[in-house]
C-alpha cells in the first residue's frame, strides 16, 4: 500500500543553536529537535539518562502499602505465589519478583495460565487451587486490574491479594489488599510495562529488607540485574520509551550484556545475540535485539502454551537446565513462525476473497483451527499492511469454547475504547488502545464486526487510511558514514515513542539486481548507489518489492533507517529500507 511522506522542516537556526548549547552534532541537534527536544538542558537529560532519574519507588500508588505487606508476609515465613501474564512482560515481572523473594528467604512459587485454557489475567479456578493453604499471599504479575470477581475468590479461600498491573483501569477497582499501578494517583509517569511495576516494587521491598532508603550492597547487585529484566519486558511490550521507561531500558541494555541472569545469558547465547558499543567503547544490547531475537523467542513459549517454561528459564541456576530450556525454546520459535506463515497466509486469503482491504474501515476475520497464540502477530502484520484496525478470531476446532480475538490497531483508533463500545457482542475483552483480546460466540461474529467496522469508519476518516511516513530529514547517501551513525546511536534506546530515525534521499539507482534472502525470498538486499556513494540496504519484509525494484526505468527516492552492521569485526553502515517510489 502505498504510504504519504511527510519530511519534517529544516531549521538551520534553532539545529546551530542545540548543536552549540548541548555540545552534539547536527545532525543529532536536527533529530532531538524532530522529537521535540529543544532545550538543552533536556536534550543532556534524553542523551545521557541516569539511573538517579528514576522515580522513588515509594511514589507509585500501592507500592509502600505492598512491599510492607511482602516483606511481612515473607518474615512471617508465609507461603507466597507469583501469578504472572503469560507473555515477555509478564513472564520477565514474575522472574524479577520471584528471584527478588528468594533473596530475602521468602517461600515462594510462581504461576502461569495456559494461554488457551485459561486465557489472559487472573481466573476464579486457578486462584481457588492456591487456596485454602497452599499459600497464603497471592501477587499478580502484568494482570488483575479487571479481577473483580477474581478478588472475591482470593479473599474467600484465605488468599492475600496484592495487584501489580498497568493495564486500563474499568470502572470497579478489585478488592485487593494492595493494587500497584502508575495510573491510580499522581504518579509522574503512566507508561510504565508489567515489568517495570514489578521491578519499582521489588525495589520497595529491598528497601524494607534494608530498612533504609539504600538498600545493601547484595540486594543493590540484584536490582541492577533486575533492570535488565525489566527492560526485557518495557522492551517486548512496546510501551512508550521515554521518561522513565526510557532510563530503565538505557541502563538494563547494560546490565543484559553485562551481567545477565544465567538464562537470559544462555538465550543471548542460542540466539546468537551479542553486546556491541555505540562508539563509547562500552558494551549493550540494542532494543532490537530484544526486539527481533529475544522477545520472540520467549514469547514463542508463551503463544504454545509453555510459558511457565520461559519464567524457569529468567530464573534457574543451573546451567544444564538453562541450556535445555533454551534450545527447547527456540525451537517452539521455529514453530510459531510455521504456525504464523500458514495462518497469515489464510488470513489474506480471506481478505481476497470475502472483504475489501482498500474500502473497509476495519478488518474481522475468523477461522476455525487458527492457532490463538499467533492471531495476534498476523493481526499486526495485516495491520501495518492495510492500515486499517484488525480484529482476528479463532474458532475452536470442536465448536466447545468461545472464539479467542486478538486486535491490532492504527494511530488514532483506541482499540479499548471501540471493544467496550462493541462490548454487547462479546463475552468479554481487555488490552491497550493500541492491541487487545476478546472472546466471543460464533454466532456474535456477524453483528459484532458491522458494529466494530462502523466505530472504525466513524473515527477513522479516508485521508488516515493512508500511512504516513514522518520522515526526519533528507540527506545525501554519502552523509551517512560510520562516524555519523554512532552518533545517531546516542538516541538509542529505539522504540515505542523514539523510533529509530527515520530519513530518506532521492535520485539513488540500483547497482545490480535485488538479491533474495530468508526463506520464500521474504526479504531482499541490494546495493544503492548515489553521486558516487554506494550503500548496501535490505529490506525486511520486503520480497514483494523485488521485480517493480528491478524493473523501475528512473532513479528512485528511498526512506530508511541507517544502522552499523557489525561482521567479523568489521563496522559498516547498512541502510534498512522502509519505503521507496520511483523518481519525479
Amino acid at each position: 500500500m502505498a504510504k504519504r511522506w511527510h519530511i519534517r522542516s529544516h531549521d538551520p537556526q534553532r539545529i546551530a543553536s542545540l548543536q552549540r548549547a548541548a555540545g552534539v552534532s547536527d545532525v543529532v541537534a536536527q533529530l532531538l529537535i524532530c522529537r521535540g527536544i529543544t532545550e538543552p538542558t533536556k536534550a543532556k537529560s534524553f542523551l545521557d539518562p541516569k539511573l538517579t532519574d528514576l522515580y522513588d519507588p515509594e511514589s507509585l500508588p500501592g507500592c509502600r502499602d505492598a512491599a510492607k505487606r511482602i516483606h511481612a508476609a515473607i518474615e512471617a515465613k508465609r507461603k507466597i505465589v507469583i501469578y504472572g501474564d503469560y507473555d515477555v512482560d509478564g513472564m520477565s515481572g514474575t522472574a524479577i519478583l520471584y528471584l527478588c523473594l528468594k533473596l530475602l528467604g521468602g517461600e515462594v512459587s510462581y504461576y502461569v495460565p495456559h494461554r488457551v485454557d485459561e486465557g489472559y489475567g487472573l481466573n476464579c479456578e486457578a486462584v481457588q487451587s492456591w487456596g485454602n493453604g497452599r499459600a497464603s499471599m497471592m501477587i499478580s504479575v502484568d494482570c488483575g486490574i479487571g479481577g473483580v470477581a477474581e478478588a472475591i475468590a482470593a479473599r474467600d479461600c484465605g488468599l492475600e491479594l496484592i495487584i501489580t498491573d498497568h493495564h486500563e483501569i474499568g470502572p470497579t477497582l478489585p478488592a485487593a489488599a494492595a493494587i500497584v499501578h502508575p495510573q491510580l494517583g499522581e504518579y509522574p509517569f503512566a507508561g510504565l510495562s508489567g515489568s517495570g511495576v514489578a521491578f519499582k516494587l521489588a525495589w520497595a521491598i529491598c528497601q524494607q529488607a534494608s530498612g533504609a532508603q539504600k538498600v545493601s550492597p547484595r540486594l543493590r547487585d540484584f536490582l541492577v540485574q533486575a533492570v535488565g529484566l525489566a527492560a526485557l519486558g518495557t522492551v517486548a511490550d512496546v510501551v512508550p520509551l521515554v521518561d522513565e521507561n526510557r532510563v530503565l531500558v538505557h541502563h538494563g541494555l547494560e546490565s543484559l550484556a553485562r551481567c545477565p541472569t544465567l538464562g537470559v545469558a544462555t538465550l543471548m547465547k542460542i540466539a546468537k545475540v551479542e553486546p556491541k558499543t555505540n562508539g563509547d567503547g562500552r558494551p549493550r544490547l540494542h532494543s532490537e535485539d530484544i526486539g527481533f531475537a529475544l522477545a520472540p523467542r520467549l514469547n514463542a513459549a508463551g503463544r504454545l502454551a509453555q510459558a511457565q517454561l520461559g519464567v524457569e528459564l529468567l530464573v534457574t541456576d543451573r546451567p544444564e537446565r538453562a541450556v535445555e530450556l533454551a534450545q527447547y525454546i527456540d525451537q517452539l520459535n521455529g514453530s510459531r513462525q510455521t504456525l504464523e506463515r500458514s495462518t497469515q497466509l489464510a488470513a489474506t486469503k480471506q481478505i481476497d476473497e470475502h472483504f475489501n482491504a482498500e474500502d473497509d474501515s476495519a478488518l474481522v476475520l475468523a477461522e476455525r483451527g487458527w492457532h490463538p497464540g499467533v492471531i495476534g502477530i498476523v493481526a499486526g502484520r495485516l495491520a501495518e499492511k492495510h492500515h486499517r484496525p484488525v480484529v482476528i478470531v479463532s474458532w475452536d476446532q470442536m465448536g466447545n469454547r468461545p472464539g479467542v480475538g486478538s486486535a491490532r490497531s492504527v494511530p488514532g483508533f483506541n482499540l479499548h475504547a471501540a471493544l467496550d463500545a462493541c462490548g454487547e457482542h462479546l463475552l468479554s475483552h481487555g488490552g491497550h488502545a493500541a492491541a487487545a483480546g476478546l472472546k466471543i460466540e460464533e454466532s456474535k461474529i456477524a453483528d459484532f464486526r458491522k458494529a466494530f467496522c462502523e466505530r472504525a469508519a466513524s473515527e477513522i476518516s479516508h485521508q488516515q487510511r493512508v500511512a504516513d511516513l514522518m520522515i526526519d530529514a533528507e540527506f545525501p547517501l554519502s552523509a551517512f558514514t560510520t562516524k555519523t551513525v554512532y552518533q545517531m546511536e546516542r538516541l538509542a534506546p529505539f522504540g515505542q515513542h523514539n523510533p529509530r530515525p527515520l530519513l530518506c534521499a532521492t535520485g539513488a539507482t540500483l547497482v545490480g539486481p535485488t538479491k533474495a534472502m530468508g526463506t520464500g525470498g521474504r526479504h531482499i538486499s541490494m546495493r544503492l548507489s548515489q553521486h558516487g556513494a554506494s550503500l548496501r540496504a535490505v529490506a525486511f519484509g520486503g520480497g514483494e518489492w523485488a521485480d517493480a525494484l528491478n524493473a523501475a526505468t528512473r532513479p528512485i527516492d528511498i526512506a530508511f533507517r541507517p544502522v552499523i552492521n557489525s561482521y567479523q569485526g568489521r563496522h559498516n553502515v547498512e541502510l534498512h529500507l522502509v519505503d521507496w517510489r520511483e523518481g519525479e
